[in-house]
């Protein structure tokens, strides 16, 4: 999640921000409106979160810490190693632990759809294929990490 925020925000600190944010307000919609039984692909829906919060940021000019208050968490404080440890994250850490668990091919379309956030018409024309199939990778792909994190309930 940090990798992914880092890599669309100006600063480690707007990142890390952004990203607490993100678990307080997943914490709060569980804890209020949504059950762990109703997230099918949690993974996916930490995303959202973030990316809302992200756009939210953008539309504001500053990182909300709403969510962080309504928990009552301090705010975040972080000094120039935490700072150079966000930097230092990248999606290549991210696509090198889905490696290990997806084939090539749904690992390219997740990483293309999910991480990059392109569209299946653009990613169908990248990799010379059509979109229902970019959609079937991405399908089996999210489904085979959904197996993987079934368990751990």
């Amino acid at each position: 999640m940090l990798a992914y925020l880092r890599r669309r925000t100006s600063n480690a600190e707007v990142a890390a921000d952004l990203m607490a944010e993100t678990f307080a307000a997943a914490l709060l919609a569980l804890h209020e409106h949504t059950s762990p039984a109703d997230v099918e692909v949690p993974v996916a829906w930490l995303f959202g979160i973030a990316r809302n919060k992200l756009f939210e940021s953008y539309r504001r000019g500053r990182v909300e810490a709403v969510a962080r208050q309504r928990l009552g968490l301090e705010p975040l404080v972080l000094d120039d190693r935490d700072l150079a440890l966000v930097d230092e994250l990248s999606e290549t850490e991210v696509v090198r632990a889905l490696a290990d668990v997806l084939p090539p091919d749904q690992l390219e379309a997740i990483r293309l759809r999910i991480i990059d956030e392109r569209d299946y018409d653009a990613i169908a024309r990248e990799l010379g294929c059509s979109e229902a199939v970019v959609r079937k990778r991405v399908s089996r792909g999210l489904a085979t990490l959904r197996a993987r994190v079934e368990p751990m309930r």
